[in-house]
């Protein structure tokens, strides 16, 4: 018994400390004030949620299913990291592109639809839960059921590590506003910027990746 409770924190410890540094919710959160700047408390509290939510179930699709969805639509892990890719550089560079006034200083009482759309995308997917978090969660899949179908302690121990997961996500981005509040509006602007660019960066690196490696295996 106390080898199989072993065996079961393992597992545990390797979801959360491999995803967390992949998702990286700290690093976010600038771009999520940016992006519900001059929204209501409530508003902001509602959609950290919902991005928590939203992503336990992305990560909980790719661990358990996503080996059969590519499969299923015969597609590859490089295509799903270039699509990735492609859309947090395009997040970047819109959000690096954008008035800084429109997201500081405009207040505004968004909807339930605004806030549940804006909740997923850009927010959650591919901001918080992308190709990378992704990958990983089909490799942690993978690891699971190398033996075929089987649900038994560890996918319950995965379970678990990916609700830690996404309730940590959601803490961060929960408390996010108390440091829109310490660094103010220049700061919040400066914060953005920074931000912007080093998402745009993000989603170039993660091109060059799958670049490299469709290269490297067709040379």
């Amino acid at each position: 018994m106390p080898l199989q409770i072993g065996l079961l924190g393992k597992q545990l410890f390797l979801v959360v400390f491999t995803l967390l540094p992949i998702i990286n919710p700290l690093g976010l959160t600038p771009i999520y004030l940016g992006m519900t700047a001059g929204w209501p408390q409530d508003a902001r509290t509602s959609v950290a949620r919902r991005i928590g939510i939203y992503t336990f179930f992305l990560l909980l699709s790719a661990t358990f299913l996503g080996s059969l969805v590519l499969a299923f639509f015969g597609l590859s892990l490089d295509a799903v990291r270039i699509g990735g890719g492609l859309l947090v550089a395009a997040s970047g560079w819109r959000l690096l592109h954008s008035d800084p006034d429109a997201h500081v200083d405009a207040p505004t009482d968004p909807s339930d639809d605004l806030i549940s759309s804006r909740a997923f995308y850009p927010l959650t997917f591919p901001l918080t839960c992308g190709p990378g978090s992704i990958s990983v969660a089909l490799t942690l899949g993978a690891g699971l059921f190398s033996e075929g179908v089987q649900i038994d302690e560890r996918s319950f121990a995965t379970l678990a590590g990916l609700m830690i997961v996404s309730a940590l996500v959601y803490l961060c981005y929960r408390s996010a506003p108390r440091l829109g509040g310490l660094i103010g509006r220049t700061g919040s602007i400066v914060m953005l910027r920074l931000s912007a660019f080093i998402l745009l960066c993000l989603g170039v690196q993660i091109l060059l990746d799958a670049g490299f490696k469709i290269l490297k295996a067709h040379g």
